[in-house]
């Protein structure tokens, strides 16, 4: 397991879970999702112990997917998502500079949360619920 690119898919995992109604899911046994609501924002995965897949995250870029496809080993994701701008981003191929990821995860929980969330964003902090 590369220990790299599990600590960075744990830390965007993290994050995703720091936004507004965010909150984790296992839809499918072994792979982990963060929704937001009941829609979701950030595909982590299966276990980075489990060598079959590669260790990253999908998120929906309708703005910086290609941006996110230039990045070694990314892939638009599959199941017919890529077309909507899902992106696939391994975390194996090398290193992900943390702040780009983290402006892609607000990125992808803006095109899915419903806009009332989305715009507490725009708050100032202390005045988010």
């Amino acid at each position: 397991m590369n220990q790299r690119a599990a600590k960075a898919r744990q830390a965007a995992i993290d994050l995703a879970l720091t936004y507004p109604e965010a909150w984790q899911d296992e839809p499918w046994e072994g792979d982990l999702v963060v929704k937001v609501r009941k829609k979701v924002f950030l595909f982590a995965g299966a276990d980075p112990r489990d060598t079959r897949w590669p260790v990253g995250i999908g998120l929906k870029l309708p703005v910086s997917k290609d941006e996110a496809l230039s990045l070694p080993g990314a892939t638009p994701s599959g199941y017919g998502l890529g077309k909507w701008g899902w992106v696939n981003i391994p975390f194996d191929q090398g290193p992900v500079d943390p702040e780009l990821i983290g402006d892609w995860i607000e990125e992808s929980y803006r095109a899915v949360a419903p806009k009332t969330l989305a715009a507490r964003l725009d708050e100032p902090p202390d005045h988010r619920p």
